[in-house]
C-alpha cells in the first residue's frame, strides 16, 4: 500500500508585501518635525514653525506627484498641516500643531474595534480591496476570524499606543518630545504592526488554508 503524497502548503504573502505604504509613511513624518525645527531656530515662534511645516508639505506633495502620487492624497495631507497649523497658531499653544494627529488616532482606534465587534474587521476590508476580492473575504470563516484577531494588534499596538504617547506628551506640552514620538511612531511602528498582524493572521489561519487570495466559502 503506497503512501499517498501530500501537496505542499501553499506560499503565504507576508502582510507588509500587500499593503505597503512606508514611503507614505515616512513623507507624513516630515512636516512635523519641520514644524519643531522651525519653531525651535525661532525662539519658540509659531509662526516661523508654521511656515517651515507648511513648506516642507508643499515640497513632499510636489515630489510625490512627481513620483506618480494620486493629487488627491497630497491635497489631503497639505490640508491636515495647513489645519495643524492653524489651530497652534490660534491657540497660541505650539503643541495643538499635534492635536489632530492625537484625535485622528483617537478616532482610528474606535473605528478599528467597533469594525471587529460588528464582524467587519478593518484589516480585512482593506487587504481585501487590495487584493480585488471586494467582500468574498467574508464567506470564508477562517478568514474572517484570522482578520477579526490580527485587527486588534492594529487597534492596541498602533492607535493606543500613539494615543497614550501623544496624549501624555500633548498635555504636558512637550513640543520636542511630541516631534520625536510623531517620528518614532510613524512607519518604525507601522512597520513592527504589519510584522506582528501578519504573525496573528497566518498563526490563526488553518496550516491547509489556501491563503488569503483564495477565500474558502462556509
Amino acid at each position: 500500500m503506497t503512501d499517498t503524497p501530500t501537496e505542499p502548503a501553499p506560499a503565504r504573502e507576508s502582510l507588509a508585501s500587500l499593503l505597503g505604504g512606508r514611503k507614505g509613511a515616512i513623507d507624513a513624518s516630515l512636516p512635523p518635525v519641520a514644524f519643531v525645527a522651525g519653531w525651535l531656530a525661532t525662539g519658540s515662534s509659531i509662526g516661523w514653525g508654521a511656515l517651515t511645516a507648511i513648506v516642507v508639505s508643499v515640497a513632499v506633495g510636489a515630489f510625490r506627484l512627481v513620483r506618480g502620487d494620486k493629487a488627491r492624497a497630497v491635497v489631503v495631507s497639505l490640508a491636515a498641516v495647513v489645519a495643524a497649523a492653524l489651530i497652534a497658531l490660534h491657540t497660541g499653544r505650539a503643541e495643538d500643531f499635534f492635536l489632530i494627529q492625537l484625535l485622528s488616532n483617537v478616532a482610528s482606534a474606535l473605528l478599528w474595534a467597533a469594525s471587529i465587534v460588528v464582524r467587519w474587521p478593518l484589516l480585512g476590508v482593506v487587504v481585501g480591496f487590495a487584493l480585488g476580492q471586494k467582500t468574498r473575504w467574508r464567506k470564508d470563516p477562517a478568514l474572517l476570524k484570522a482578520y477579526s484577531r490580527a485587527s486588534w494588534i492594529w487597534v492596541f499596538l498602533q492607535y493606543t499606543l500613539r494615543v497614550l504617547v501623544y496624549g501624555s506628551l500633548w498635555w504636558a506640552g512637550e513640543v520636542v518630545a511630541l516631534g520625536v514620538a510623531r517620528t518614532v511612531l510613524s512607519w518604525p511602528l507601522v512597520a513592527v504592526t504589519v510584522a506582528v498582524s501578519g504573525w496573528v493572521l497566518y498563526r490563526t489561519l488553518p496550516e491547509n488554508h489556501p491563503g488569503l487570495r483564495h477565500p474558502r466559502p462556509r
